[in-house]
């Protein structure tokens, strides 16, 4: 198993396009009990790290306001919003659309919505012919197929361990390194699977790319 890093640049290695396009955008993942807000204006970045559960959803909209008044931000220094639509917690994720939808909606921004299993293979596109994502989200495993440019070919389904191990043991599957300590260890032990970072920066590249919703974003639960 190998640790994936965060890219410095988005390019696209297997193409004559080169995606190092500055954009300006706040990203908003409140999907997990560890979230995320992030920032990209001007050359420069800021994140913080989110505490999310029930105490904490009704403040989201604070946090944010928070975290660009101590940054010396303002949203007139952002064009886009990203904001994550699961899978997750149920609060957290109504909560974070909601607000993402009303700051586009109030500041003129444009809002386009993303998902971990996507967000989560960003960095190998066109570098292998297929990759899964596999998470675990209630103790529960999920996987979801895609294709070299990232086109879905393997709708979300439930699996079970031995499934995991057996059936798609000559897979290239990836799963999030915040998320990690969720996996069974005879998960963990094997070749095949890879842990990423989840990184903010890659959405822009799925946003050129295409890859993102724009319309219908809504959460994506999980049964």
């Amino acid at each position: 198993m190998f640790k994936v890093t965060p890219w410095d640049l988005l390019t696209d290695s297997n193409s004559s396009i080169n995606i190092s396009i500055i954009m300006e955008f706040l990203s908003i993942d409140f999907s997990t009990n560890i979230g995320s807000l992030f920032i990209k204006t001007k050359n420069k970045t800021f994140m913080k790290i989110l505490q999310s559960d029930k105490s904490h959803n009704d403040l989201l909209m604070k946090q944010i306001l928070d975290f660009f008044a101590v940054n010396n931000l303002k949203f007139d220094d952002i064009a886009k919003i990203f904001v994550n639509q699961g899978p997750g917690n149920f609060s957290g994720l109504r909560t974070s659309l909601a607000i993402a939808k009303g700051i586009s909606l109030s500041k003129n921004l444009k809002l386009f919505g993303y998902n971990t299993f996507l967000w989560s293979c960003a960095g190998f596109f066109k570098k292998k012919d297929t990759i899964c994502c596999l998470i675990n989200f209630r103790e529960k495993y999920y996987i979801k197929k895609f294709d070299r440019k990232l086109i879905s070919i393997l709708s979300v389904q439930e699996v079970k361990i031995d499934e995991i191990i057996k059936k798609f043991k000559n897979e290239f599957i990836v799963i999030p390194d915040n998320i990690k300590k969720q996996y069974d260890e005879k998960i963990l032990k094997n070749n095949n699977i890879n842990t990423v970072n989840l990184d903010h920066n890659k959405l822009e590249f799925l946003q050129i790319k295409g890859l993102l919703n724009e319309s219908l974003i809504k959460p994506l639960y999980l049964s």
